[in-house]
Parts: C-alpha cells; structure tokens; sequence
C-alpha cells in the first residue's frame, strides 16, 4: 500500500481536522473581538466528507486524527462524528483540542469511545479576571470545572498554554506547579500571528528558550525522552505528578520530523499551519471524485510539503500569515 511521504521522507502519519470555524470565545490571539466571517454551513464539510477524508488518508497510513475547531463541540452532533469515526478500524488514536465551555456534559460517553485518547484543553490563564480578559467571555468557571472533570476521568489530559506577553507569562510557574500533585501534562505554546486581523501585533514574543528560562527560575527541570514527531520537547519536576512541555510554533524547530497535515472545516488541504492551503477537497469531492482520485491528489500533495515552516510562510501568496487560527483549525 502507498504511504504520505513527501519529499524530504518524512511519513504522513497524523491529519488535524476543523470539524467548525466557529467558536463560542473571542480569544486575543486567534481573532479580533468582533469575531470573524463564518462562512455559510453548506461551505463547510460534511460529516459524512469529513468522514470519507479520513478514510482515504488511513489507507495511506494515517493512523491519528485531532479534530480540532473554531470549537469542535459547537458543532450540532460533534459526539455522533466522534462516534462515526471510532468505527474506522485503521485509525489507532483520536484526540480533541477544546475549550472546555461546551465539553462536561459529554465525557462520560466519550469515555466509551475506546479511539478516543488525548483531549486538549485550553486553558490561558488559572486567574478568572484574566481569563475573561485573554478570551473576552467570562467562563472560566465552566472550563475550570471541565479541567477538574478531565483531570478525574480515564482520558489523557493536556492543558494547552498560549504564552502571551503582558498578558499571562507571570502565571507559568503557576501552571508548572499544577503537575505536581495532578495527572496532567501542560503544554506551553509559543505565540503565533494567527489573530485574524491581518498585521503582526504581537507583543515581545515568549520564545521556548525564554519560556523554560521562566520555568527554571522556580525549579530544576529533567527533559525527558519525546516521540520523534513530538510536537513538543517535553520535562519533568522531581517528584512532580504530572509533566509540562514547550511548542514552538512560532521559532519551528520541530519541522525536520513533522508527520502532520490539515484540512480545514472548509475542505482546504494545508501541508503546514504556515502555508496558505494548497487545494480545495470539499470541491473536488463534491465534482465526483473517486477515494482513488482522492488517494492521487493526497500523494501528489504531500510531495508538495515544504521543508519547514518558514519556507511556507515565504511561500504565501498574500505575503504573510493573517488568517485567524479559528479558520485554520487551531
């Protein structure tokens, strides 16, 4: 059977899906305060596409998916999705990234989803002030109560930590005492210029050295042994429960093992966050493609994968980064 590997070896082994490009949130880093322009549901894919996606991609040695949004549990029958995509027997992992307001309800039956591995939860600020402030909504109580449930039940939990200058860098060390006495792996994030507004407003950027300088104010840090195509370098406190780790999405210096595609809640095919989409599947399958077209185009597609991030940023045809993170699928 054909495999992804682009140009450069790497194997595709892991799509990120946008099931949504709306979000009940307006957070400071992914889109202006007035929102964005969601586009009109018949614009968007289909369960039943989104599906027949992923179907193809796993018969080309995809294995995990992360479905991702705007917010995932927005979408009316998300749970039904996640339900429907259990049943594909070549798919070893299925994990979420969510904000926590719309999840706890749903839980327990993910529980049942024996797929279902990893949730990522969202979470900018443990002080509710700020938290209304990064997100512009005051729900922390809601996410916060979601956190303790995850924390409690039999999935994965990560906590995911958009690193924001003058917003919540001196709450690190507070997010790192967390894994002391919980199960829970924290996920510090370096900014990204995704925001929607079109300029990079970004304040002074946490880099992941700057971020672990931070950390090591308070503590001493153990690395610990990650995945090959980890997303994150990954440590330990002694004697801590749980663990913390640093993305850096913005300095890319994980792109040498990137196994990761995306498609966006629109059909748009992206090799990397930084490019600007390289094809529209929602059109083609909606023109009558076969999964054996759709097997082609994957495997010409991949080839087309650049080297690293910078490449596809330099690469854009609009001169840079400006969509909103919510339309990309964060």
């Amino acid at each position: 059977m054909s495999k992804l590997v682009d140009g450069f070896g790497r194997q595709m082994e892991y799509v990120r899906l946008a099931v949504t490009d709306r979000c009940n949130l307006r957070c400071q880093y992914c889109m202006p305060a007035h929102g964005i322009d969601i586009v009109p549901r018949q614009e968007l894919l289909t369960f039943k596409e989104m599906y027949r996606l992923i179907r193809v991609l796993t018969e080309l040695g995809v294995n995990k998916v992360r479905l991702t949004g705007g917010e995932p549990f927005v979408r009316k029958d998300f749970v039904g999705f996640l339900e429907m995509l259990s049943y594909n027997d070549l798919l070893d992992a299925i994990n979420i990234t969510t904000n926590g307001a719309m999840i706890s309800k749903h839980i327990s039956k993910i529980e049942e989803l024996e797929k279902v591995k990893n949730i990522n939860l969202s979470i900018d600020s443990l002080n509710r002030e700020k938290f209304a402030k990064i997100t512009r909504r005051d729900v922390y109580p809601e996410v916060y109560k979601t956190f303790e449930l995850l924390e409690k039940s039999s999935l994965n939990l990560k906590l995911n930590v958009v690193v924001q200058s003058g917003f919540n860098t001196n709450e690190i060390v507070d997010f790192v005492r967390l894994t002391k006495d919980k199960n829970v792996a924290v996920r510090f994030i370096e900014e990204m210029p995704f925001n929607g507004k079109g300029q990079r407003d970004m304040k002074e950027n946490w880099t992941f050295k700057k971020i672990l300088n931070e950390v090591k104010t308070e503590f001493d840090v153990n690395e610990i042994q990650s995945e090959k195509s980890s997303t994150s370098r990954n440590y330990k406190v002694d004697n801590h429960v749980g663990t913390f780790g640093i993305i850096p999405a913005f300095t890319r210096t994980i792109c040498n093992d990137c196994n990761r595609i995306r498609i966006t809640s629109t059909g748009t095919f992206k090799n990397c966050l930084f490019d600007d989409g390289v094809f529209n599947l929602r059109d083609f399958i909606r023109k009558g493609a076969s999964n054996d077209d759709l097997k082609e185009l994957f495997l010409g597609l991949v080839k087309q994968k650049p080297e690293n991030g910078f490449i596809a940023e330099a690469n854009r045809k609009d001169g840079g980064a400006s969509e909103s993170m919510s339309t990309i699928g964060g």
